[in-house]
């Protein structure tokens, strides 16, 4: 179909003549008369009776010219799609997790996905894993990192990796010299704990009641990060896995198996928006290469 046609057609039914209709558009009579030819060649079909100088639609210029308007009317709308479209692109990716996750590991994936994509730019959101819930639900993120479970029924999240929790301890510590560590080693010894409300003090907690023992707490905290930092400095040793840990610290600690072989649930969860954003695919697999060198 003839675009600048179809225009023709919906100006002669709404100004009345040829000659004005031609006007609005800057065309000659000639020409405007042309195009509305070729219309009624291409379909077939009469759309107007030549009367003189005007121009009386026919039954089936009268039905068409609704139709006429919604065709013109989507058609003039491609800009503003495009525009939405290029919108959509240039939205920041909106990513959340908690804390702990930040430096081992979605920091780690941001860069590598920077490197890959440079034009995308990103929002990073960190919240206490009890309040993440609250993003959840009302849906303000592309992709969210947590440990699992899940704070929030009916999200389904997807497996990134299980992580062993370790012994971390100064590099002057008495347990430094040790290969691994079990229950009984850290009897006795000062205990800097993850706060109750956080899932990896309840994945201790629970071996701890496994296995019979029972560590009295003497220092509490509700960050990894602040734990490690207090482990470095020789106040006692903590329990956590490696994506709490920055390379800075390396030099500064000594990370221990432990024998009770507890581990840590990852994952990662997608909005429920329609419209995924275009380099949510490639984050995820950033997430998971990252997650392969832990």
């Amino acid at each position: 179909m003839n675009i600048k046609s179809l225009r023709v057609f919906i100006n002669v039914m709404e100004e009345g003549t040829l000659a004005q209709a031609a006007a609005k558009m800057n065309l000659s009579q000639s020409a405007a008369s042309r195009l509305i030819q070729i219309l009624e060649y291409e379909y077939k079909v009469t759309l107007f009776h030549r009367d003189k100088k005007r121009l009386l639609p026919t039954a089936e210029g009268e039905s068409f010219y609704p139709e006429a308007l919604r065709i013109l009317s989507s058609i003039d709308e491609i800009p503003m799609v495009f525009r939405q479209i290029k919108s959509e692109r240039l939205r920041p990716l909106r990513i959340i997790c908690h804390p702990r996750l930040v430096n081992g590991l979605v920091v780690p994936a941001m860069i590598q996905l920077a490197n890959l994509e440079p034009l995308v730019g990103m929002k990073l959101e960190v919240h206490p894993r009890r309040h993440l819930g609250r993003r959840i639900l009302h849906d303000l993120y592309d992709v969210g990192i947590s440990a699992l479970p899940l704070p929030v029924e009916g999200v389904q999240a997807q497996h990134l990796a299980n992580l062993d929790v370790c012994v971390v301890v100064g590099k002057d510590h008495r347990l430094a010299s040790l290969t691994s560590i079990t229950a009984e080693d850290l009897v006795g010894e000062t205990y800097i704990a993850l706060d109750e409300t956080t899932l990896l003090r309840k994945v201790v907690d629970d071996e701890f009641r496994r296995s019979g023992h029972e560590l009295p707490i003497t220092h509490e905290v509700s960050s990894s990060s602040a734990a490690i930092r207090m482990a470095m400095a020789g106040l006692g040793f903590t329990l956590t896995d490696r994506i709490g840990m920055v390379p800075a610290m390396a030099e500064s600690l000594a990370v221990l198996p432990w024998t009770a072989n507890v581990q840590e649930k990852l994952g990662y969860f997608a909005s429920h928006g329609s419209t995924p954003h275009p380099a949510r695919d490639a984050f995820v697999g950033c997430l998971h290469e990252v997650c392969a060198k832990l």
